[in-house]
C-alpha cells in the first residue's frame, strides 16, 4: 500500500546538538527505496507503507547500536483508497 508519512525523531539525552543523529538518520532513509524531503522539524517519506515502517525500525536500531539510550519517534502516516497518495500532490 503506497503512503505519505512526516517523521521526526528525537534523541533525548544527547546534549545540545543532536546534528550527527539527525545527518544519521537522513543517510539511513536515503538508503532505502523511499522518497525523502527533509524540512526544519523532519522529514517527509513517499514510499509502500511497509518500507516506510521498516525503515522507522532500522533507525532506531541503528541510532540505539550506536550509542543512543532513549529515542522518541513521531510519525503522521496518511494512506488513501481514492488515489495514490505523493508527497508532490501535498505541494501548494
Amino acid at each position: 500500500m503506497q503512503a505519505t508519512a512526516e517523521f521526526q525523531l528525537i534523541p533525548l539525552g544527547a546534549g545540545v546538538s543532536v546534528r550527527r543523529e539527525v545527518e544519521r538518520v537522513v543517510a539511513l532513509l536515503r538508503s532505502r527505496p523511499l522518497l525523502t524531503e527533509t524540512h526544519a522539524s523532519g522529514t517527509n517519506i513517499e514510499g509502500e507503507m511497509h518500507e516506510i515502517l521498516n525503515a522507522v525500525e532500522a533507525v532506531h536500531k541503528a541510532l540505539h547500536a550506536e550509542g543512543a539510550v532513549r529515542l522518541v519517534s513521531y510519525l503522521k502516516l496518511e494512506t488513501r483508497t481514492d488515489k495514490t497518495p505523493t508527497l508532490a500532490g501535498k505541494r501548494l
